[in-house]
């Protein structure tokens, strides 16, 4: 039966225990299942889903997470924001940990899992960087999108996983054992010329991705407010692109956007990727691209060294695209860096966000 879970064991029962939150953790002033159970988790986990990715396959994994835990603990992202979630559940925690022990261990030991594409998994990052925890929670990337760098970076794979109870349970086994890894957070500037006459914005109102959730324009007395610019501030985990790359990736998002029903699998968008990078010229950008379009001669680029000394970079007059990376590979595993060797073996390692570094 659909949504139904059957274990194969007693010692499956018993491992999923290692995961489970109960109740009146997830829900504040929740009357129900308001005992704490006999067993600490030793691996509590909120799983956070983006039911848009990989096709069919984020619906699926809502049903079977939910089934094999507590369905309070399992989110789909299209429906409630991780901010949102996270907050109520750290401040029920901070309430009950005073005279409540066990509260106290989970917060300790709490962990999450997100299922999603680099998007998603950047999404979740902004979100527990900007909480300022003292111990920031680590996060565990579920394959589920058209690149999935950052899952790839940090050992969970490549390829979108199967949704069955099997291959869930095989990936919480993966989560249950993982070790703890730190990774940048980069801060960005964007400063453009504000236009001498007509509106004070120079563009209409952007709806940015959701990993791109802390950029936003900063206000007049903000001290990075310059006169005769509209400053933004924002930061970024995986990479970060301008020119042609940039120009792909936004296409790619728009058509997403306005026929979801194209984007099922990850070989299509990734097969759809390609031809837009075709289509934007890419391949044969001398031919399709003036000059005039390069980053040169569209904007400044600086990079801060030390705390308010900005270096300038020197951009060729040739340069058509700039990306800033903080991962091995971008753009659906292109590696500029070579190919790593196959032998050596990849640890899977939760990523936990450091504060900016400027």
């Amino acid at each position: 039966m659909e949504g139904t879970l059957t274990t194969d064991s007693v010692s499956d029962s018993d491992f999923l225990k290692e995961f489970y939150i109960p109740n009146y953790i997830l829900v504040p002033d929740s009357k129900s299942d308001s005992t704490p159970p006999p067993q600490l988790p030793q691996c509590p986990v909120l799983v956070f889903i983006n039911s848009k990715s990989g096709g069919q396959l984020g619906a699926d994994l809502l049903k079977t997470y939910s089934a094999l835990l507590n369905e309070n603990q399992v989110f789909d992202l299209g429906k409630e924001a991780p901010d949102v979630v996270l907050r109520r559940i750290y401040l029920n925690l901070e309430k009950l940990k005073s005279n409540d022990e066990f509260a106290a261990k989970i917060q300790e030991k709490l962990r999450i899992i997100v299922a999603g594409g680099d998007g998603t998994a950047g999404w979740l990052l902004g979100v527990v960087c900007d909480l300022k925890l003292s111990h920031p929670l680590p996060i565990a990337t579920m394959p589920l999108g058209t690149g999935n760098n950052l899952p790839f970076a940090f050992g969970w794979g490549k390829k979108n996983p199967g949704t069955d109870v099997q291959a869930v349970m095989a990936f919480m086994k993966k989560v249950k054992n993982a070790k703890e890894m730190k990774i940048d957070n980069w801060h960005i500037l964007m400063r453009m010329r504000a236009p001498k006459e007509g509106s004070c914005d120079p563009i209409a109102p952007l709806e940015l991705p959701h990993s791109l959730h802390a950029v936003h324009r900063v206000s007049p007395t903000d001290e990075l407010n310059m006169e005769g610019y509209i400053t933004f501030r924002g930061g970024f985990w995986n990479y970060f692109s301008m020119g042609m790359d940039a120009q792909v990736s936004y296409a790619f998002h728009s058509e997403r956007k306005l026929h979801p029903e194209k984007f099922k699998n990850q070989l299509i968008n990734q097969s759809t990727y390609a031809k837009l990078g075709c289509t934007q010229g890419w391949f044969l950008a001398s031919l399709y691209h003036p000059s005039s379009r390069n980053i040169a001669h569209l904007a400044t680029v600086k990079i801060m060294k030390k705390t308010g000394q900005w270096e300038k970079l020197h951009v060729p007059n040739s340069i058509r695209s700039i990306v800033c990376l903080n991962l091995p590979s971008f753009s659906g595993g292109l590696n500029p860096w070579g190919t790593p060797n196959s032998n050596k073996r990849r640890d899977v390692s939760f990523i936990c966000p450091l504060a900016y570094l400027l």
